[in-house]
């Protein structure tokens, strides 16, 4: 009803061309993938040869030098199509960036172009068995020992775990400090002393490889750390954390307005006492109410792209949108199961599985308490 003015005719073009390739390359497969664990690594490496990862990346380091609107329509047809196990946007616009952005001149000439080719898959490790949202408080610890550090400890939820073959991992290079202790490095899975751990077992987002990550003594060259120089990790993160949560709220909305559709399209279909469910007033209102919630989650998501894109949105407006757009989504999706009705509770339905996969958008990039305190401490 309102139109998207940030989208032009060539960005609309890449649209259709990602909505075909998803339609063609992933939706037949995802329901395997779900019973794996995990996507196949061909969808990577096609994607990486369509341009599909780190289209933002200047094309010297293997992109095609396109401003973030590309990477939102990434995100948002994934999630339009309930691609919950395509660990892309943290790849090309978590891991990348924050090489781009704090990585030396080597390390940007290294791993850049294998990330966007999808030679390598990419992850980073925040989260700790006992340190959530509280980045001050990891455990995990990198060591200087002369030209390499040592690396110890252990993470857990890490998307693209089991797949990643380089990992930004979040150390403390000073235990003795809080945010100032905390470093970032990468670190190549092949390493020794770098374990995987299980794929863990979620209540959604089946297809999606999320593990637990260990550290025994892993080597990691002192050209490997991120930044000028140890100490910088907690800024790097604070900087980033923005553009995740922007991340989140695109795959939110679009993942919202998926759902409304296939309620619309089942109401419509679906009779009840001799008449379509659409035909009751109940459905009608509650159709409409999510209609003109979403309608104002995505203005104001895209107000808020359009911040990103002139570099001015900032943590506690990226907290706001980041907490009420997946409030909102995870509303849409048991007003759409309850819609369905019993149906609504099948796995081969994709509000079903829609419905299991929303739950955690609370959660990660931050509880969406932590975003509530980010916005008061703003006051």
């Amino acid at each position: 009803m309102i139109p998207r003015t940030l989208f032009d005719a060539d960005l609309e073009g890449f649209r259709d061309s990602v909505r075909k390739f998803l339609e063609q390359e992933a939706v037949p497969y995802h329901d395997q993938w779900e019973k794996d664990g995990q996507v196949s690594r061909e969808l990577w490496q096609k994607a990486g040869e369509l341009g599909f990862l780190c289209p933002c990346l200047p094309e010297e380091f293997g992109g095609v030098g396109a401003d973030f609107r590309y990477s939102a329509v990434l995100i948002e047809e994934v999630a339009r199509a309930g691609l919950t196990g395509i660990g892309w946007g943290l790849h090309s616009d978590i891991v990348a960036p924050y090489v781009l952005n704090y990585g030396s001149d080597e390390l940007k000439s290294h791993y850049l172009p294998k990330l966007a080719s999808g030679e390598m898959i990419g992850a980073i490790a925040m989260t700790e068995p006992g340190a959530g949202s509280d980045l001050q408080g990891v455990k995990t610890t990198a060591v200087k020992n002369g030209d390499h550090y040592l690396l110890n400890g252990s993470k857990t939820f890490i998307t693209n775990g089991q797949l990643a073959d380089v990992v930004i991992v979040v150390a403390k290079t000073d235990p003795g400090e809080g945010a100032k202790g905390i470093s970032l490095f990468m670190v190549e899975t092949a390493w020794q002393g770098f374990e995987k751990g299980q794929n863990l077992n979620k209540v959604g987002m089946k297809a999606q490889d999320t593990s637990e990550l260990f550290f025994q003594d892993v080597k990691v060259p002192a050209k490997n750390l991120i930044g000028p120089g140890e100490g910088q990790g907690f800024f790097q993160l604070m900087q980033e954390l923005a553009a995740e949560r922007l991340q989140v709220a695109l795959s939110a909305v679009a993942a919202a307005e998926a759902a409304w559709q296939w309620t619309l399209d089942y109401v419509k279909e679906r009779n009840a006492f001799g008449k379509p469910v659409i035909s009751f007033q109940n459905t009608r209102f509650k159709m409409a109410e999510m209609k003109a919630e979403i309608t104002a989650a995505r203005v104001f998501t895209d107000r808020c792209l359009e911040l990103h894109l002139e570099k001015k949105l900032d943590i506690p407006t990226a907290a706001m949108l980041k907490q009420l757009t997946t409030d909102l989504q995870c509303k849409v999706m048991d007003e759409c199961v309850q819609l369905h009705g019993g149906y609504g509770y099948m796995w081969e339905y994709p509000i079903a599985r829609a419905w299991a996969d929303s739950r955690v958008q609370r959660i990660y990039a931050g509880t969406n308490e932590i975003m509530k305190e980010i916005v008061a401490r703003s006051f």
